[in-house]
């Protein structure tokens, strides 16, 4: 029964098979992050101030979607290996679990979320002019975080069953409906009314919205729902789920939580570093995609493959994918750097802001090479069931090398000594990351 609702990745050359699973990642992924360019794209015709503001609220939004991926990616995890075993009722059982979760956990996040704007973001460094721009935004974003939370939990387990194109589409229909929609409420277009940045967290509300229908539809569709709820089956599913969700989550909330820290470094030096970093942000976020869409699709290809107990197999899926990491970091280094302030200037072309951000395109990507690496090694340990290496790593990256060398670095020579820190963390970290997965695989083998 599990075959019938799944891919087998145990079976067929594994760079087809990789690449087929990739390329519908990417437009998903792309879509996804289109969003967010959307909203920084459209608020930035309002001024620096709203695109400062904007900024402002990347880091708590990442934070809070970053949780739900790591959710998702102890889904994908677990019910990967669940695939490879070919149990089925253990499939549709955790696949409905995990959606009770993440309703669950939305909950309580939304509520703390919604009654802490103002002192969260003034700890972040808002100030009186920045503040009433947030609290527009986040107020609306807060109360449609369902949206967002359950539907990429839902694509997290279509994913798990080697459908990586329906995601995709469901990802890309998102998109387009919030491109619609951003210049329509934002500036008042069609007999709108002008609503600022507030249109901007209702329109990507909206198109949110579509995918919670989608993927439950999808689910259901695909028969990977239980109809009935059985408390200790839930209770043992999610603790199975959150073995590997809880510290994928931490891995990805380090990040943006970091992000924050780096903010507040970059505040001392005015409006625009802010601006800009909010700018390179989104930049990066494309850049990043192919490798994102290859981590999608390894999670469950190295699950499955592992749940069936063929480490040969798990070992050559990663050496094809570093491979293609190693090719893609060094393109898209060369391709930023020779573009990298009228890349800026397509969002904001207040000089300093383009200063700023170009001293950034030039540096950091660079280490895009290693940036890949370590995502990849990363996924790995999930998609193994073994999430605490990828947490170290994370913590090693981010708060023994990224902050602090950007604190130093900022003393020193300003915003960019702050850039130095990224590249320098991003390095040393992928380093570490690929010595331990080797030895994490030749312990298994």
């Amino acid at each position: 029964m599990a075959r019938k609702r799944t891919q087998d990745l145990t079976k067929g050359e594994i760079t087809p098979l990789l690449k087929n699973m990739t390329i519908p990642m990417i437009w998903g992924m792309f879509s996804v992050i289109s969003i967010s360019a959307a909203d920084t794209f459209f608020i930035a015709q309002l001024g620096t101030l709203p695109l400062a503001a904007i900024s402002f609220t990347f880091p708590v939004v990442m934070t809070l979607g970053n949780l739900t991926i790591g959710l998702g990616t102890g889904t994908t995890s677990l019910l990967s290996r669940v695939i490879g075993t070919g149990d089925d009722l253990r499939t549709r059982r955790i696949a409905t679990d995990s959606l009770v979760l993440a309703v669950l956990i939305v909950s309580v996040l939304s509520f703390i979320g919604y009654h802490t704007i103002d002192p969260l973001f003034t700890m972040l460094g808002a100030d009186q002019y920045t503040l009433p721009l947030i609290r527009e935004y986040m107020e609306i974003w807060y109360i449609a975080m369902v949206f967002l939370v359950v539907p990429m939990v839902g694509n997290s387990i279509i994913r798990s069953t080697g459908d990586t194109k329906t995601p995709s589409r469901i990802m890309m229909m998102a998109a387009l409906i919030n491109l619609i929609l951003d210049p329509i409420l934002i500036f008042g277009l069609l007999g709108f009314p002008e609503l600022g940045i507030k249109g901007a967290a209702i329109g990507t509300a909206v198109s949110r919205a579509t995918t919670l229908c989608a993927s439950l539809y999808i689910l259901q569709k695909k028969g990977l729902l239980c109809r009935h709820l059985d408390l200790h089956e839930i209770l043992a599913s999610w603790k199975r789920i959150l073995h590997v969700g809880l510290p994928a989550a931490s891995t990805k909330v380090i990040i943006p939580f970091a992000g924050g820290i780096i903010i507040a470094i970059l505040a001392r030096f005015g409006t625009e570093a802010v601006a800009a970093f909010g700018v390179v942000g989104r930049v990066q976020s494309f850049a990043m995609i192919v490798f994102i869409a290859l981590s999608s699709a390894l999670n469950p290809m190295i699950g499955q493959n592992y749940g069936a107990k063929k480490m040969d197999r798990v070992k050559e899926i990663l050496k094809v994918s570093y491979r293609f990491s190693w090719f893609l970091g060094i393109s898209l280094a060369c391709v930023l750097f020779a573009f990298a302030e009228p890349i800026v200037r397509i969002f904001d072309d207040n000089p300093e802001v383009v200063r700023i951000g170009g001293i950034y395109l030039r540096i950091v990507p660079f280490s895009y090479l290693c940036t890949g690496m370590l995502m990849i090694s990363s996924t790995t340990f999930n998609a193994l069931g073994r999430p605490l290496p990828a947490v170290a790593v994370s913590l090693i990256r981010m708060f023994g090398l990224y902050v602090p060398l950007a604190y130093i670095g900022g003393e020193i020579i300003g915003a960019r000594g702050v850039f130095y820190g990224a590249f320098i963390g991003n390095v040393t970290a992928s380093i570490i990351a690929r010595l331990w997965i080797h030895r994490t695989l030749k312990k298994l083998l």
